[in-house]
């Protein structure tokens, strides 16, 4: 069984868990781990029972030392993506990096175009396009079941963690957009975000934070999006890290129905809900009503993800699913609704070439 030798980069509340994923791959040796934080490695050490051979350091520079390492796993800060993606790149490495893959449209397009002439693949931890309910959705979406599509809505809700890093925008936007490109094929032309911001209002947001972002309004904690997708259908968007009523809900209504999913619903996290108006008269009444769970397939979306980047690499082929230009996309979506956040909520049109 051919077995890739892979290096992990930050093991913090992400990494750990592609770390885990990775440790446990039948075809990946894991062969080092680097992070800033040395305690991390006691932890690490003791929960996975680590074969002494696994080299723990705090310094990258070690572990391109390593002969015939592969591919590395990157899940560090997005403000250190760009450099160091690049210098993987560069060293022959294949790359999975954690959302987002930078916060800078232009060095997305950069390490895509280093991929590329390199041949190798740049790939992007956007775990929710893994999800079985995501997967199902799509199919269910793109067949029409839901007769002629009219809107879609999302709400992304929860008490902390509170980072000071980046805005709710940046940490939760990019999972509700990335389903929504997924169900409906396509991607959003304009943009509009309006927010608020109550625990950082008075801070600039500065090169300590996820950007280079044109941010004066402090970090925003809750955030009203709405995309426009081709056709006019639109998508309304809710994010909050200071509501303690935890949502993660996404739906699309159809003029026969609306697919819902909800990821905290254990059961039945993708359901479709049949329905229609008929009019008699000057009324308009309700038929076809009826509820019916969608079965999903039973699989950790992460563990999907590391298992189809492990199969990209050996087998040379770039993923159709989240490549490194799904990431740049996705950025690009982020940008323009920062832009529009900025601007007290002008809509922005988006151009993804």
């Amino acid at each position: 069984m051919t077995k890739i030798k892979l290096a992990v980069m930050g093991v913090g509340r992400w990494g750990v868990h592609l770390f885990r994923n990775f440790l446990a791959h039948p075809q990946v040796s894991v062969v080092a781990v680097v992070d800033p934080h040395k305690e991390r490695f006691t932890k690490i050490k003791r929960q996975f029972d680590l074969d002494e051979n696994v080299l723990l350091t705090t310094e990258w520079e070690y572990v391109k030392q390593i002969a015939g390492l592969t591919a590395v796993a990157i899940a560090t800060p997005a403000t250190t993506h760009y450099a160091l993606i690049k210098d993987a790149l560069h060293q022959g490495y294949h790359v999975l990096a954690e959302k987002p893959l930078t916060i800078d449209p232009e060095e997305c397009r950069e390490l895509c175009q280093i991929a590329e002439y390199q041949q190798l693949i740049l790939m992007v931890d956007h775990t929710y396009l893994f999800h079985p309910a995501v997967e199902k959705g799509q199919t269910v979406v793109q067949s029409g079941q839901l007769g002629h599509l009219r809107y879609g809505y999302a709400t992304r809700t929860h008490l902390g963690p509170v980072r000071q890093d980046v805005d709710a925008l940046w940490d939760l936007a990019i999972h509700d957009i990335a389903i929504f490109n997924t169900w409906l094929g396509k991607l959003p032309i304009k943009v509009q975000a309006t927010g608020t911001a109550w625990l950082q209002g008075n801070r600039e947001v500065g090169e300590n934070t996820m950007s280079t972002l044109p941010a004066t309004q402090g970090l925003a904690d809750l955030l009203w999006l709405t995309l426009t997708y081709p056709d006019n259908l639109q998508a309304y968007v809710h994010l909050c890290w200071l509501n303690p009523d935890k949502q993660r809900r996404l739906g699309i209504v159809g003029s026969q129905g609306s697919l819902i999913f909800d990821e905290m619903s254990a059961s039945s996290p993708l359901t479709l809900i049949h329905g229609e108006v008929t009019k008699e008269g000057n009324s308009f009444i309700p038929v076809n009503q009826r509820q019916e769970v969608v079965e999903i397939e039973k699989a950790e979306p992460l563990g999907k993800v590391c298992d189809h980047f492990v199969s990209s690499v050996i087998q040379n082929t770039p993923s159709l699913i989240s490549s490194g230009s799904v990431g740049r996309e996705l950025v690009v979506i982020l940008r323009a609704l920062t832009t529009s956040l900025n601007q007290k909520g002008k809509s922005i049109k988006i151009s993804n070439g």
